[in-house]
């Protein structure tokens, strides 16, 4: 199936069920009853090739599987004869690919620029067998056009985002466009501000897209960095941090003004260090803490954030990866009835989640578990946990002092940062305690 001799031709659930019964993915009898089926408002507007994942029939070439979304997207690039591309939204300049075209240009055509260079743009498609948009393309931006085929939800999904960031940027900062400058007038003339202002909806808007992105991509932290001319945004993901997103200067005042807002501190000062915190609710109920740390640098402040995920902390040793061999060695350190256990690693490496998931194997009715954190990082009831507030004197050598005399089975120490605490540590371990820590 050649795309110059079905150029035109729209995917449709009839047209690609024959086709998958014909190439033996799907019986005969189960493209019947998809079709015989009556579909919801919310599935009629679906991609077909989505709709037929969302079915979850059986995958005849792989008994015992049922053909997803990622097999019939393999199936759609192969039979189109064209490349199969996996969306990474970290990977996109969302601000170049965004640029090309328009987002309703994009979305009639079911297509989205995922690279964009000077010579040559790339481009994701869900209907391989359409190119009336191509020569349209071509022509506008004057650069040459690459079509590769995309799972469907994955286009449909970041287009909307890609588009509605760029948007949001535009809208705040009057980025040359159709109306930027006289948006960003009005803007002015309204707030009476030099800069966005923070809780302009556009504002909201970045910040939005901002954590939930980060939440989507499992950072462990987010960090806004400004610069002479624009900030720029990183996430830290399994350790390493991954450059995101650059903004105008002013957008990334303004973005870092209305974090501060969240987190309960001083919006006006600048010039000293603040913490704070933010509690937040993802789409699906779950709620995250975020811990923000401002630092003036040459360019304004710098705002870094710590994300503590609920469900990152609780997780199962073998979620971590500890099996076998190692498991073991782990479980016979942690049986000890006392000594010191020291848990070691790069920044986002996974120590503190490591700790909390041995306290959650250790804490039982028999043993009294105690820790001394900074911050505490997820609330567990089958432990007793104390906040260090170096502001009164509470740092973790005191803490871990006044644990001594709690009666304490297990302490963990939330991380040893001195000598002092490291003297602390190994003298509850000497006098018969099993101490935890992270180094």
């Amino acid at each position: 199936m050649a795309v110059s001799k079905m150029a035109d031709r729209i995917l449709d659930l009839p047209g690609l069920l024959e086709d998958l019964v014909s190439q033996g993915y799907i019986s005969r009898p189960d493209a019947n009853r998809l079709i015989g089926t009556p579909r919801t408002a919310e599935q009629a507007q679906m991609h077909p090739l989505t709709y037929i994942a969302s079915c979850e029939l059986p995958n005849l070439k792989k008994p015992g599987k049922a053909l997803d979304a990622a097999t019939l997207t393999q199936w759609l690039a192969d039979t189109s004869s064209h490349g199969l591309y996996h969306i990474d939204p970290l990977k996109v300049n969302v601000a170049a690919v965004t640029e090309v075209m328009s987002f309703q240009f994009a979305k009639r055509h079911q297509i989205l620029c995922v690279e964009a260079s000077k010579e040559m743009l790339l481009v994701a498609t869900a209907q391989p067998y359409t190119a009336g948009w191509e020569e349209q393309l071509e022509h506008t931006s004057g650069r040459t056009v690459q079509r590769v085929v995309a799972d469907p939800a994955d286009i449909k999904r970041y287009c909307t985002e890609f588009y509605s960031l760029a948007h949001s940027i535009t809208g705040a900062s009057g980025l040359k466009g159709t109306s930027g400058a006289n948006n960003f007038e009005q803007l002015l003339e309204l707030g009476n501000l030099k800069d966005p202002e923070a809780n302009d909806q556009h504002i909201v808007n970045i910040v939005d897209w901002l954590l939930q992105h980060a939440f989507d991509q499992r950072a462990s932290d987010i960090h806004i960095e400004p610069r002479r001319d624009i900030g720029r945004i990183r996430f830290r993901i399994d350790g390493i941090l991954h450059p995101i997103h650059e903004l105008p200067d002013a957008v990334n005042a303004a973005v870092t003004s209305r974090l501060k807002i969240l987190g309960r501190m001083n919006v006006a000062e600048k010039r000293k260090p603040q913490d704070g915190r933010i509690k937040t609710k993802r789409p699906d109920g779950s709620e995250v803490e975020l811990r923000l740390s401002t630092l003036p640098t040459a360019f304004g402040e710098k705002l870094v954030m710590r994300i503590f995920d609920p469900e990152v902390l609780a997780r199962s040793y073998n979620d971590l990866g500890l099996a076998g061999d190692d498991l073991e060695r782990w479980q016979t350190m942690l049986g000890r009835p006392n000594g010191i256990v020291l848990v070691t690693g790069p920044t986002g490496s996974g120590k503190t989640t490591t700790l909390y998931t041995a306290l959650k194997q250790l804490a039982s009715t028999e043993v009294n578990v105690s820790t001394i954190e900074d911050p505490i990082e997820m609330v567990e009831e089958s432990f007793n946990q104390t906040q260090v507030h170096h502001s009164i004197g509470l740092d973790f050598a005191a803490g871990i002092r006044t644990l001594m005399r709690q009666d304490p089975d297990i302490i963990m120490v939330g991380e040893i940062r001195d000598l002092e605490t490291a003297q602390m540590a190994v003298q509850a371990a000497l006098t018969g305690h099993l101490v935890i820590s992270t180094l």
